[in-house]
């Protein structure tokens, strides 16, 4: 276990000394001093600072936004081990490519959380100190973390697929462009296939459980718990093929 944790924070460190590594964290920060701007300018009824740091993180907040974000700092995590070569200084370690794979995945899915957590963070600090931390609100702190729950599951299945696409291309470019576009056409996929009964079992139909909170699921028959278990299906299938085509690929 101990040996393993090493390797999560190898990765981990080799993340962070990216001068990219801050990027998220300034963009997220601007966006959400932006929207403050706007709100307090602009709009007529002020949210109270719980309202407003939940609509930040909701999907139609900076939710997809995040995701992007998240998976373009992440995609290279395995595919520029192969572009730089230096896959082959992992491999030629005594430990197995399971480990090496699954230390990788535990370094984008900490990333993830941690962006998540300082979204939270600054947006329930700048809508306290524009806003103001008393007054009444119907949203209480139980509705902040099931939204955020919700955002954060959306974002892992995004980036899970992104981290097999990193492995099946072993490309950065391909893995940016192929999460960004399963993100921005999700919804039109959807649409355009809502007409067939198999709609329901796909992946897109079902990342986002945000949706049951108003009771509204996407396609009649559906429920949060059968959301979470073609999710939980999904997920694993992506990990199986992806530790599967990592363990059997050769290096050259």
């Amino acid at each position: 276990m101990r040996s393993f944790t090493k390797l999560v924070v190898n990765e981990w460190l080799k993340m962070s000394k990216k001068r990219s590594f801050i990027v998220p964290f300034a963009l997220i920060t601007a966006f959400i001093a932006g929207m403050l701007y706007m709100m307090f300018n602009y709009s007529e009824q002020s949210p109270a600072y719980l309202e407003f740091a939940m609509m930040a993180i909701s999907r139609n907040g900076l939710g997809q936004m995040i995701t992007l974000l998240i998976i373009i700092c992440t995609a290279g995590i395995v595919a520029k081990e192969h572009s730089l070569g230096t896959i082959k200084l992992l491999l030629i370690r005594s430990k197995s490519r399971s480990q090496i794979l699954a230390s990788k995945y535990v370094a984008v899915l900490l990333f993830t959380l941690s962006s998540f957590v300082f979204t939270l963070a600054v947006a329930l600090l700048g809508g306290g100190l524009v806003f103001g931390f008393g007054g009444l609100s119907e949203t209480s702190w139980s509705d902040v973390f099931s939204h955020t729950l919700y955002q954060l599951i959306y974002t892992v299945v995004y980036v899970t697929i992104a981290f097999l696409a990193s492995i099946l291309t072993r490309s950065s470019g391909a893995t940016i462009g192929i999460g960004m576009f399963l993100v921005v056409l999700e919804e039109l996929v959807v649409a355009l296939l809502s007409r067939y009964e198999f709609t329901k079992y796909l992946i897109f139909a079902n990342a986002d459980l945000s949706v049951y909170v108003n009771g509204q699921p996407p396609m009649p028959g559906m429920s949060m718990s059968f959301s979470a278990v073609v999710i939980a299906a999904y997920l694993v299938l992506f990990l199986a093929v992806s530790f599967v085509t990592f363990k059997k690929r050769d290096v050259a």
